[in-house]
């Protein structure tokens, strides 16, 4: 379906056109999605940035996701799932702790000092290179609402039918570019679809910087 994450990026953009130029801002999710994200943001010269969710892991199988939390704290569950497979309470503290603590690392990492954006009153547009379940996203879209934006665009180049039905219920508007019903992973749906460095996260960010100087 996509060549790699430059080509997701730049026929995303297309889709997004009516927000070119304008006070929206990009916040992408690394790092993959801040590829995708970089190509939006330059391609309608728009301020690029991130958010950071990070997924809660079930015990012994952290690949399956019963949450995510975010910087701030704000924690989305999957509640008919931890009930299902009956995890405590003190269980997701701890893993919510661990995780902001990789947060918090991550930011310090790819932002260094640079203060967080003002989001009041302005179009957020939440980019990531696919979305599985949607646990990270929702809980990103969660952190972001409580900072009063005009509204929440949620913008990705594949997700299953299920998940963008979900998603709509919280966002002001969903756009992705492949629903496919056979959805296994992200990865299928692109021909090259490598690791991304977290130099690269840097060096996208800063050059999105430069290009609005």
């Amino acid at each position: 379906m996509f060549s790699d994450r430059v080509d997701a990026g730049k026929r995303l953009a297309s889709t997004l056109k009516d927000y070119a130029g304008g006070d929206a801002i990009v916040l992408a999710i690394p790092r993959g999605g801040v590829i995708v994200g970089y190509e939006v943001a330059h391609k309608l010269r728009l301020h690029l940035d991130i958010i950071v969710p990070r997924k809660i892991g079930a015990p012994q199988n952290p690949e399956l996701a019963i949450g995510a939390v975010t910087e701030d704290g704000t924690i989305m569950l999957d509640h008919r799932l931890v009930e299902y497979l009956g995890v405590p309470k003190s269980y997701i503290e701890e893993e919510c702790d661990r995780q902001r603590l990789e947060i918090t690392r991550r930011l310090k990492l790819y932002r260094g000092d640079i203060p967080y954006p003002n989001l009041k009153g302005r179009v957020v547009i939440i980019v990531d290179d696919g979305i599985a379940t949607g646990a990270t996203i929702k809980a990103a879209l969660a952190s972001i609402r409580k900072k009063d934006p005009k509204s929440i665009v949620i913008a990705t180049p594949v997700a299953p039918p299920s998940t963008i039905k979900e998603l709509k219920r919280d966002a002001d508007r969903v756009v992705c570019i492949s629903i496919p019903e056979h959805f296994f992973a992200i990865g299928q749906f692109y021909r090259d679809f490598p690791q991304n460095s977290d130099e690269e996260v840097k060096r996208l960010l800063q050059l999105n910087r430069e290009e609005h100087e």
